[in-house]
């Protein structure tokens, strides 16, 4: 990987943002502090984003790198339309990195989330559609010693967590109890929660996060090999 980086870490004054936002969750307040929000929230977001994009395109040159709002970015506002929680702005913000289709939600996805008092980072599905889960599960039964590879780093140090909603029955299977968890699921994402660190606020966050990511890729090739995507 390049050795010439761009991303610094983040600020203090970034969880400051996020914390104030959460009091002031207000377009006025915004609009008044807009400039700390494009030095200490988008900024960053932008230099992760750049340079964690060798280590995403050696793990899926078809991955979406662009530094923007709305394609690897998040953006602030949420959409209240449908929702009865009313707050313009979001307190949390992330960045994806995943690849630009129409059927996303059977695509996993990799991201990085900064909170006012965390940050967070991981790989799978937002939603996956009951076939690609069945098929999940398909190909754990089948290929059992290639999954077995696939997730040999799990759950690491500091170590994922493997979440999403799991069957209250499911049919009957010679999967071995060491990976039912996995089988049992009807979305499946892994997630690493951090405390705020020296590590957030370093550029070492880059090959942090880079190497973690490169040691889950056998499990996204797994997944994408589900729909023949890879």
């Amino acid at each position: 990987m390049s050795t010439t980086m761009l991303f610094d870490g983040f600020y203090p004054e970034s969880l400051t943002f996020l914390q104030d936002l959460e009091t002031h969750n207000h377009k006025a307040w915004f609009e008044k502090n807009r400039l700390l929000y494009d030095t200490y929230i988008l900024t960053p977001l932008r230099k992760l984003v750049m340079d964690l994009s060798p280590y995403m395109h050696h793990i899926d040159p078809y991955l979406e790198l662009r530094p923007v709002v709305s394609k690897t970015i998040s953006r602030i506002y949420r959409d209240i339309r449908f929702s009865n929680d009313k707050r313009i702005f979001r307190t949390n913000m992330w960045i994806n990195f995943k690849r630009t289709v129409n059927n996303w939600h059977d695509i996993p996805t990799w991201w990085f989330e900064i909170k006012p008092d965390a940050y967070t980072f991981g790989m799978g599905y937002y939603e996956a559609s009951p076939n690609t889960m069945r098929l999940f599960r398909e190909s754990i039964e089948t290929r059992e010693n290639v999954f077995r590879k696939a997730i040999v780093f799990y759950p690491g140090n500091p170590p994922f967590s493997l979440e999403g909603r799991r069957y209250k029955r499911l049919a009957l299977s010679n999967v071995p109890d060491d990976i039912r968890t996995w089988y049992e699921r009807r979305n499946m994402y892994l997630i690493c929660r951090c405390k705020p660190d020296d590590m957030l606020f370093s550029k070492s966050l880059v090959p942090f996060l880079g190497k973690r990511f490169e040691a889950m890729a056998p499990l996204y090739h797994f997944l994408m090999d589900l729909n023949g995507s890879m």
